[in-house]
């Protein structure tokens, strides 16, 4: 039998945990020093920045966890984890709840206005150089417009835009209004082309042409024989106007508030044309912007300026703030008006409405 001195003598079997003799090992070693670094602190995605710019750019863009993860092609989990490790490393809140959706703190708007453009810069990378590869000579240019620009401003830009670069695919989206705005804040168009009366503050706009409003008659109206048509002579008659929700009845019926001035709509209808035939049928008198009369339009309508009265309304280019544009688009903007956004790097302020 073994003394007890032996015992304590005796060599220990590998991995045995008793005595201070294994701390030396490896394994011990490894863990040891493993134990010291957890004592700062470490995040997951630290050393990914763009990751979590990404997973923070598209929350605020699209407003929650579920659709930002949609995509970018990821978890809910995923874009939570990425937002965390942002504002834990940058000691700040970027984001609060406010269902269903995020909104953004005063140093998380500072952020997005840094990250935005940085994060699209990249996204469009590929986009970019292709266009640069292949020049003018392919590609696509994405327009959200409403019928009065698509029917009478853009005819010769798309005619000179074809015959330059016939190769490039031209997408016209008939839109108005909030419709115009989301298709510009999704990056599902390249710009808007219209008319624009409130300044969101993402957006930016530039006008490029401006018209009067006019009073349009039947030629044989009973007001066609007056030489001075005041607002108050308008009251007796039946005004044709476009839908309730666009830019053009707004400005009607403010107008008409604003000078405790009474007046009845009774036609409300959609597009110019439709409007002018019914005048011209002595269905009613309108209103309208000066964009869409043409000289066949004053042969056979008593047309009378009310500048005096409404405002001229502005015809013009709305971005959203930090856009990049593609070579093709940016062709197609200056023939609009050349450099149009070059001073400002498209970081002015607009909405895109008939």
């Amino acid at each position: 039998m073994a003394s007890s001195n032996d015992r304590l003598n005796a060599p220990r079997p590998r991995g045995d945990k008793r005595g201070g003799s294994a701390a030396g090992t490896p394994a011990r070693r490894k863990l040891k020093s493993r134990g010291a670094a957890d004592s700062t602190p470490r995040f997951y995605y630290k050393g990914n920045r763009i990751k979590q710019l990404r997973a923070f750019c598209h929350v605020v863009k699209f407003g929650t966890l579920a659709r930002a993860g949609e995509a970018l092609f990821l978890s809910q989990a995923s874009i939570s984890l990425q937002l965390s490790a942002l504002e834990t490393e940058l000691g700040v809140r970027l984001l609060e709840r406010a269902r269903p959706r995020f909104v953004l703190t005063r140093e998380g708007q500072m952020l997005y206005e840094i990250a935005r453009p940085l994060v699209e810069g990249l996204e469009g990378l590929d986009q970019q150089f292709r266009s640069q590869l292949q020049g003018l000579d392919a590609g696509e240019v994405t327009i959200a417009a409403g019928a009065s620009t698509i029917q009478y401003l853009l005819p010769p830009l798309v005619r000179a835009f074809r015959d330059e670069h016939p190769r490039v695919r031209l997408q016209l989206h008939n839109v108005t209004g909030k419709d115009g705005l989301a298709l510009l804040r999704q990056d599902q168009v390249d710009f808007a082309f219209g008319s624009m009366l409130d300044v969101p503050y993402d957006l930016s706009y530039e006008p490029v042409q401006w018209f009067d409003p006019m009073l349009i008659l039947p030629r044989d109206h009973e007001l066609a024989a007056k030489a001075d048509i005041r607002l108050e002579d308008l009251s007796p008659y039946g005004l044709i106007l476009p839908p309730q929700r666009l830019t053009t009845y707004r400005l009607v019926d403010l107008v008409f508030q604003q000078r405790r001035v009474p007046y009845r709509v009774a036609i409300e209808v959609g597009g110019w044309e439709v409007i002018k035939e019914y005048v011209a049928m002595g269905l009613g008198i309108s209103i309208v912007t000066g964009i869409c009369l043409t000289e066949f339009d004053r042969t056979r309508l008593e047309v009378r300026n009310l500048r005096q009265y409404f405002p001229q309304r502005s015809y013009g280019v709305v971005m959203r703030k930090g856009k990049y544009l593609s070579t093709q688009a940016r062709a197609f903007v200056d023939l609009i008006r050349p450099g149009l956004f070059g001073r400002g790097g498209y970081d002015e302020a607009g909405h895109s409405e008939r």
